[in-house]
């Protein structure tokens, strides 16, 4: 499982004084994007081998500006063309859920604008991240 810990900014906030539901969503993209670089993808933009089919997000609890939270990135399940990522977003501190999302990924070529199987070797780097329970 990837680990991702952040700091929430004063910018990613709203009238409401809580971290805007937008914001989680780039939570979520900055975690999957350092998971990928874990994982040794390319991370060129001319070279980016993937495309988001589907994301969501269930907001559990409220975060807030200056909370440090953590963002768990695991992979939930492969396919063919497509894998799933499962994410819990947790406070840094008490461990407590604030967000779980999935998300899937598609391997694509953006050349002719078409999924493709995903490649037998990343295929096995992704297995090896697959989780079906975490403990926190």
């Amino acid at each position: 499982m990837h680990e991702t810990e952040l700091k929430v900014r004063f910018c990613e906030t709203d009238a409401l004084g809580h971290v805007n539901n937008t914001s989680f969503f780039i939570y979520l993209e900055q975690a999957r994007v350092e998971f990928f670089e874990q994982l040794g993808t390319q991370m060129a933009v001319d070279e980016w081998p993937f495309i988001l089919g589907h994301v969501s997000c269930d907001f559990v609890q409220q975060a807030y500006f200056n909370q440090r939270l953590k963002v768990h990135t695991w992979v939930s399940k492969i396919g063919n063309k497509s894998f799933r990522l499962a994410q819990t977003i947790v406070d840094a501190e008490s461990k407590e859920v604030v967000a779980k999302s999935e998300s899937v990924m598609i391997y694509f070529n953006f050349e002719q604008q078409q999924s493709e199987p995903i490649p037998a070797d990343l295929a096995k780097m992704l297995e090896a991240h697959v989780k079906t329970e975490i403990s926190l």
